[in-house]
């Protein structure tokens, strides 16, 4: 496997988690508010520097992605870039 080999999306890591929870028999993981708000960090702290409110964020997530994020909920829990995981 070569360092530069990013093939896969973020997309493409959900669906593997899915199909294969489903493979044990396993519900889809969820996540709650404060850790789903820190996984999608790096977004919001990218749209906050484009201009973005927390509230038009917040629009965005229920408008184009179905997801019912508050405003509130995105200020309360974003994730500091150092508080931050990355994989590997």
């Amino acid at each position: 496997m070569h360092e530069n080999d990013e093939r896969y999306t973020a997309g493409d890591a959900a669906t593997a988690n899915t199909v294969l929870r489903a493979a044990l028999g396993l519900a889809p993981e969820r996540f709650g508010t404060e850790q789903f708000v820190g996984m999608i960090s790096d977004e919001i702290d990218l749209l906050r520097r484009a201009g973005k409110t927390d509230a038009e964020i917040a629009q965005l997530l229920e408008k184009d992605g179905g997801l019912d994020v508050s405003a509130d909920a995105i200020t309360q829990f974003y994730a500091d870039p150092d508080e931050r995981r990355r994989p590997g």
